[in-house]
């Protein structure tokens, strides 16, 4: 909840932003819009203000073409069921995985007041409705169906120029000024008894056409949508000053709706209605009515709307579809960026041509755990996925960041490939294997966690930083502890990234110092022969005492070829790097890898 309160503070900023640019865009476009095309365009903005309430984090427009590429490849992907008693020949180095227990218990104070002003703003804005709605039914359980029969049959005439075959019951009701229709899966008009008493039909004919035009365009859902918005969005004066924006153009639409039934002639006496009407009608206080009541202002907008309508052109109604085309591909360019899931980058944007990606089912192998298996081909450029949505997704790299880590303290020379000796200053550590001195090696092989942020606290930040964003590390976010911005904290990266590093390692792409790059393989190699070579790293996320991140990433020199892996295993609990590493090398194994 904490979380949320402050990811939903940030997509306010970008929402009033995005609104501002919206109000100003509409009015410069004005003219090249309809007045229905006016209204619609509000829609977009709606469907930006769901995105921050959103469970998952809406896609890259751009990625939807890419889906009929992966399509191809999913329907002949390779579906690997595991097989009874594997038995893995050749035996490697121990792996040894242990993991500190952090905590996630501290929220985050600021986070938890802004949202719980915002709940209570918005329980209060739902009691409001609440009340509205008990009116509401008061209006029903008074309100008769229409008796006089003339007024019937000029209704049932509506109905039938507006070729509408619906019934759309109507009754008559002393607590209204102005008619209303309301109901979104059974709707019902109401006409106030004050205007069957002084019946025109000329000024009945016009309203009840306008009441219809609100049915046929299914005005109540919008009405629902924007009541909704103003209850989540109560504090967002842009967004309140966009929803009245909406309502007027509502009204401007279903005028001109009903001017397209009209003759010519019979413009001005639409008009006429509105303003002979003027003094008897008001803005109805039901949330989910709409009618032709509206207050002064939007009545002399509509009016001002009446008197210059023309019919639009098809030319201009074809600029008016282009440019809400154009608008709308951008609205859903913008969308990722007001996921409240996706304010802390947790999504990899993977840029890469489908025809290289075969997905492959290895669903049995992960069994509890939500997990991917991530593996690129050197030779063939070519690469094997399970579960793409987590194979992009960004996470905690543990102990996994190790290499990395050493790496950067031996470009700076903390340690050196031949001497990276580091004395144990007695702390007391919940593993014998701690509390010993260390080098490389065996801080490497033992993932000795104070080894590694001795060479973090003699780089410091802005070093670390600095190599971060050489290699491009996941998020690139180390702005926690210093001891700790590696361990379920803020730096993040995917399974994808973390194969991709890998080959940028492997083939020394960020030109650091060769014997750098060869003492980290020695570091992490887990078996070797003449032929082949197997080289790999687990990491191990413990939230307080529950393992719940486990990694195991590294790559196979094998047959003339290098394979690079990354597994990644998450849960509740006994989600724990050794997990991961058993998954994979069975997984390797399967797919005739290792043997």
């Amino acid at each position: 909840m904490a979380d949320f309160g402050i990811r939903f503070f940030l997509c306010n900023i970008f929402i009033c932003v995005i609104t501002a640019i919206l109000l100003i865009t509409k009015r410069v476009l004005k003219n090249h819009f309809t007045n229905r095309m006016q209204f619609n365009l509000w829609f977009l903005l709606l469907g930006l203000l769901a995105v921050p309430f959103m469970p998952f984090r809406p896609i890259e427009f751009f990625q939807i073409f890419s889906w009929f590429g992966k399509l191809k490849n999913t329907a002949s992907s390779s579906i690997i069921k595991p097989a009874a008693n594997i038995n893995i020949s050749v035996s490697t180095k121990q792996i040894n995985d242990f993991a500190l227990s952090v905590s996630n218990k501290t929220p985050c104070i600021v986070g938890l007041i802004l949202f719980g002003i915002w709940l209570i703003g918005v329980i209060a804005m739902f009691l409001l409705v609440i009340k509205s709605k008990m009116h509401l039914n008061i209006l029903k359980k008074s309100s008769l169906s229409l008796q006089n029969e003339t007024v019937r049959i000029l209704y049932n005439n509506c109905l039938s120029e507006m070729k509408i075959k619906r019934n759309v019951p109507i009754y008559s009701t002393a607590f209204l000024k102005a008619p209303i229709i309301i109901g979104l899966f059974i709707p019902r008009i109401y006409l106030p008894i004050h205007l069957i008493s002084d019946f025109n039909p000329m000024h009945m004919r016009y309203m009840l056409l306008h009441e219809l035009q609100h049915y046929k365009h299914k005005d109540a859902l919008a009405g629902y949508l924007m009541n909704l918005a103003g209850i989540l969005y109560w504090f967002n004066p842009l967004v309140w000053f966009a929803l009245k924006e909406m309502r007027d153009d509502r009204e401007v639409a279903c005028d001109t709706s009903v001017l397209k039934l009209l003759k010519e002639s019979e413009y001005e006496d639409y008009g006429n209605t509105l303003i002979n009407f003027a003094e008897k009608i008001s803005l109805n206080s039901f949330p989910f009515a709409a009618g032709i009541s509206g207050n002064m202002n939007q009545l002399q907008k509509r009016i001002i709307n009446i008197s210059s309508y023309k019919k639009p052109s098809v030319y201009r109604k074809s600029k008016g579809v282009i440019a809400f085309g154009i608008m709308a591909v951008i609205f859903l360019r913008i969308t990722p960026m007001l996921s409240t899931y996706s304010v802390q980058q947790n999504q990899y944007k993977w840029n890469i041509p489908p025809e290289k990606i075969s997905i492959i089912d290895l669903s049995s192998y992960f069994d509890e755990y939500e997990g991917s298996f991530v593996l690129y081909d050197l030779k063939n450029d070519t690469w094997r996925i399970y579960n793409m949505e987590h194979a992009t997704l960004r996470t905690a790299p543990n102990s996994t960041y190790k290499i990395y880590n050493a790496l950067f303290g031996l470009e700076e020379g903390i340690i050196t490939p031949s001497d990276s000796f580091m004395i144990w200053n007695g702390t007391d550590y919940p593993f014998d294997a701690w509390k010993a001195n260390q080098n490389l090696y065996s801080a490497m092989q033992y993932s000795v966690n104070w080894y590694f942020q001795q060479i973090d606290k003699q780089l410091g930040t802005a070093v670390i930083q600095n190599y971060i964003r050489k290699i491009g590390y996941g998020n690139e976010n180390i702005n926690s502890n210093l001891s700790s911005y590696w361990l379920q904290s803020s730096l993040k990266i995917s399974p994808v990234e973390q194969v991709e590093l890998l080959t940028d390692f492997y083939n020394n792409s960020f030109n650091f110092v060769s014997e750098n790059i060869n003492a980290i393989k020695d570091s992490i190699c887990l078996f070797s022969s003449e032929n082949k070579s197997f080289y790999g790293k687990t990491g191990t996320g413990r939230v307080d005492g529950q393992d719940v991140n486990g990694w195991f990433i590294g790559f196979l020199e094998i047959n003339n070829n290098t394979y690079f892996f990354a597994a990644n295993i998450q849960s509740d609990s006994n989600a724990a790097g050794s997990s991961a590493a058993e998954i994979a090398k069975t997984i390797l194994s399967e797919l005739n890898i290792w043997k």
